[in-house]
């Protein structure tokens, strides 16, 4: 009998001071049975540090190979961002860079993982993908205080994220790296 994925449902207060984005926004996410929580959790805050009009979590969730795990669309269809999480492979990340005018990488990880992972390999415009690590002790931190019915306060200031949940204040940064070095 194969595992099925478990719902959870979010409820998040967003406050970016960096883009001026305050929503409030009502989320359902797949945690898939081959998924940690750390990985959902990284899906969810990089939906929300991208937030903008047009963006989506994939249809086939992070089984669907051929699809970027959140991405923003342009209303024609086109795909503005393509939004991977984790470590993607350079063939997929050679696919993203030709179909999505802009692509980023959120990862739990250590960046330089996928550094090394793709270095020499062929990627379309990889000086212009950018890799942005989420802070890991703030995913440790958060993990246990997520339930299948969670409410989130997450304020973002100077790529620093200040996550409000079940009483609980956390605090971690968003770093910024690049794929490779502009050539």
């Amino acid at each position: 009998m194969a595992l099925t994925s478990t719902v959870y449902t979010i409820d998040i207060a967003l406050a970016d001071a960096d883009r001026n984005v305050y929503e409030t926004l009502a989320l359902r996410v797949a945690l898939h049975p081959s998924e940690s929580m750390e990985h959902l959790l990284t899906r969810v805050l990089a939906y929300c540090l991208e937030f903008e009009e047009g963006i989506a979590f994939s249809k086939g969730g992070v089984s669907d190979g051929d699809q970027p795990a959140v991405s923003i669309v342009h209303p024609d269809g086109r795909i503005r961002a393509w939004i991977d999480i984790g470590l993607p492979d350079a063939e997929r990340l050679n696919k993203a860079s030709k179909t999505a005018e802009r692509v980023a990488v959120y990862t739990h990880r250590d960046p330089a993982t996928l550094q090394r992972q793709t270095a020499g390999q062929r990627i379309h415009r990889a000086a212009e993908i950018a890799i942005y690590a989420i802070d890991r002790r703030l995913l440790e931190e958060l993990v246990p205080l997520i339930d299948r019915r969670t409410k989130l306060e997450v304020t973002v200031t100077g790529r620093q994220l200040y996550i409000t949940t079940a009483g609980q204040a956390l605090t971690g940064s968003v770093s910024e790296h690049r794929l490779t070095a502009p050539a």
